[in-house]
């Protein structure tokens, strides 16, 4: 035990923290403080979350879980993943990050649990892609409740959907037998099925979703955008800051008041083609078409438009603080604009 975990600090994983939500976590982390952090992602720490970091393990996780054996972890958030574009083409390779990372990080959890007879928390972000409707299904669903339509179409949403199951089975059933009179203690696994994530403080990393945010970065610099949906294709979307609100919220709600593992979260829901709207809205003169790429258009037109996040709700009061006007007027836009040097137009807003 290092020096700062003797000083009564938590001691947390994030894993995947150079990315979108791995970033905006890390910081969050830090500013709440008490927490000695541990990063892992294949690449360095960006400078934005470097000086939050107690230690940085580089490299593919799957070959360094190991080392994490000998760490003391209260909470892990596991957000490494190969998503959902990418893991279409490279399906094993997909499988190897999204599936094996994920379980050999559950079975560490569930050792260091029962071991020390402290559960671990370990929170997983899923997503709408496990979710797999027809088009005439997508119309008639309306919001989707978590139990619904659990048929992905996409290798992405498989792992995910699988994942949850074995967060399940490892913080339930593994190693239990109903006649043992004293039963290990058990991982605590939460679960969040995020609806397309975005970010004003960091670029999109290629997701599925990103037809959004990249639209609006795209339309901020001045650069054309070619969106790869309809302009009819409508999905849920996020502020991050209300991501990471959640993911905090799921962590810290004391575990009797939780009715089930895997929950869904919303804000908002628009077309591609509301997006473009504001767009212009923000920043006249912008340039953006559409041109639907078969494959990707599938895979978002398999994702209901809406989910019903009620169930969060009632067991732990979860309620964004971004709709889509706060959204774009308090949190997106002003930041965007600041990030690129820009003042408003005096009819943007």
């Amino acid at each position: 035990m290092t020096p700062m975990e003797s000083q009564g600090l938590k001691s947390v994983l994030v894993t995947g923290a150079c990315g979108e939500i791995g970033q905006a976590l890390v910081q969050e982390l830090a500013s709440r403080g008490g927490y000695r952090i541990v990063t892992a992602d294949l690449v360095a720490l960006p400078d934005s979350v470097r000086p939050a970091v107690a230690e940085h393990v580089q490299g593919d996780l799957i070959y360094k879980i190991k080392t994490f054996y000998d760490y003391d972890f209260d909470l892990i958030f596991h957000l490494a993943a190969s998503l959902s574009s990418k893991a279409e083409v490279s399906t094993e390779e997909a499988h190897r990050i999204n599936v094996e990372g994920t379980m050999q990080l559950l079975m560490l959890a569930a050792y260091r649990s029962e071991k020390h007879g402290k559960s671990v928390k370990f929170l997983f972000p899923s997503s709408i892609a496990a979710y797999g409707l027809t088009r005439s299904e997508k119309q008639a669903a309306g919001r989707v409740r978590e139990d619904a339509f659990n048929t992905p179409h996409t290798m992405y949403g498989c792992n995910k959907l699988y994942c949850e199951k074995l967060g399940m089975y490892y913080s339930r059933y593994s190693g239990q037998h109903h006649l043992d009179p004293n039963p290990p203690v058990m991982l605590d696994f939460r679960a969040l099925r995020f609806p397309g994530l975005i970010s004003a403080m960091t670029l999109p990393s290629g997701g599925t979703s990103d037809y959004g945010p990249e639209m609006l970065h795209a339309a901020a610099q001045g650069n054309p955008y070619v969106c790869f949906v309809s302009e009819h294709t409508k999905i849920s979307f996020m502020a991050m800051p209300d991501a990471i609100k959640s993911l905090m919220m799921l962590t810290d709600v004391p575990r009797d008041q939780l009715s089930q593992v895997v929950y869904n979260v919303a804000a908002f829901a628009l077309t591609a083609g509301e997006f473009r709207d504001r767009a212009l809205k923000a920043f006249p003169g912008a340039q953006i078409s559409f041109k639907p790429n078969p494959r990707r258009q599938g895979i978002v037109d398999s994702w209901p438009e809406d989910v019903d996040d009620s169930q969060a709700r009632r067991d732990w009061s979860w309620q964004p603080d971004y709709n889509v006007e706060a959204f774009f007027d308090d949190y997106f836009l002003p930041n965007i604009r600041a990030r690129y040097g820009l003042v408003a137009h005096p009819s943007a807003d």
